[in-house]
């Protein structure tokens, strides 16, 4: 056998197969891996906070008892019914416990939670390579992963989103499906009572949504939109976003700005040099970055630079008129962005 393929995996979980009664779950993403564990458990068992159902074991104490597993994988539930063996694989080797349950078949589900294991780890191969066996991979959300996730999320809860919404969450998530879901559900719970989750319930609620607010700042100042960067800049304060940190975010995109303006004096078209950047802009900024490197010429970037320290450092200086003064710089850059001098 080997690793389930992406195809799989979903039946599976749901409807573990009798025929393959261990079971090893693995992947960088924790979250993932710990929740496909666990709906394999509840497929398996009646109760599963009945101890007589369920034994949990943490892999760690597998590698000085190697046959406690098997032990338990054999042990006959005192009231009857299905039995299941939870182990949380932890630092130590518990290869050799696995591969002595593997040599005594036993109609008992086990499910092993582990982390991310390479190829050659001897967990991943013993149970790749049974029968009796299967190997469950967790990889990291993508995209399509996570708008799924973010529409079942919705749909429990009886919501909807806005297309701008949901293209506004999925870069905030990944990584760990727990904390994805988290973040899903903590939304959720903010815009109960409405229809409609919409791009301003993310920016309040999500976490790391802030950086929403500060791209709002910045693209618009580069781009010369000065109704926009004024508006936007009151909505980062609103939200708790410091003056400094609005002006160190410009300082940040400043810096790729000038990258870029360079390539395209080089000779390379705007489209080509935004597209190729790594990782790539979100797709609902491009328009207003492309703007803002036509805009600007390598050397009045470089003008800006030393307007934009200087703003930082007289914020330093005079913490009392923090927000006027990253305000000024913000209008200021916004308005020579549309002279295109």
């Amino acid at each position: 056998m080997t690793a389930l393929k992406t195809s799989e995996i979903e039946s599976f979980v749901t409807r573990p197969d009798p025929a393959r009664p261990v079971v090893l779950v693995f992947g960088a993403d924790a979250g993932l891996v710990h929740e496909r564990a666990e709906r394999i458990i509840r497929a398996s068992v009646d109760d599963t906070a009945d101890p007589f159902s369920l034994a949990r074991i943490d892999g760690d104490d597998l590698s000085g008892d190697p046959t406690r597993l098997v032990d338990e994988a054999n042990t006959i539930p005192l009231f009857g019914g299905k039995r299941a063996v939870w182990v949380k694989a932890g630092s130590r080797n518990i290869a050799s416990a696995v591969e002595a349950l593997l040599a005594t078949p036993s109609p008992c589900r086990v499910v092993i939670e582990a982390g991310d294991l390479k190829r050659t780890a001897p967990l991943r191969n013993l149970c790749e390579r049974a029968k009796t066996a299967a190997a469950i991979p967790c990889y990291v959300d993508g995209e399509k992963d996570l708008v799924r996730l973010i529409d079942e999320e919705m749909r429990t809860a009886g919501l909807s989103i806005t297309p701008d919404a949901r293209a506004a969450l999925v870069p905030l998530l990944g990584g760990d499906r727990q904390a994805s879901r988290n973040e899903i559900r903590k939304l959720a719970l903010y815009a109960h009572g409405n229809k409609q989750v919409t791009v301003e319930d993310v920016v309040a609620v999500v976490s790391e949504a802030s950086a929403l607010a500060l791209d709002g700042v910045i693209d618009a100042m580069f781009a010369g939109r000065t109704g926009d960067a004024e508006s936007q800049f009151a909505k980062a304060r609103g939200g708790g976003t410091a003056p400094g940190t609005i002006i160190s975010a410009a300082l940040r995109q400043l810096s790729q700005l000038h990258k870029f303006r360079l390539a395209v004096e080089d000779g390379k078209s705007v489209t080509q040099v935004v597209e190729g950047v790594q990782p790539q802009i979100h797709f609902r900024r491009k328009p207003m970055v492309e703007a803002a490197v036509k805009a600007w010429t390598a050397e009045r970037l470089v003008k800006v630079m030393a307007q934009l320290a200087e703003a930082a450092l007289e914020i330093r200086r005079q913490s009392n008129l923090a927000d006027a003064i990253a305000q000024r710089a913000v209008l200021s850059i916004a308005v020579s962005a549309r002279r295109r001098e």
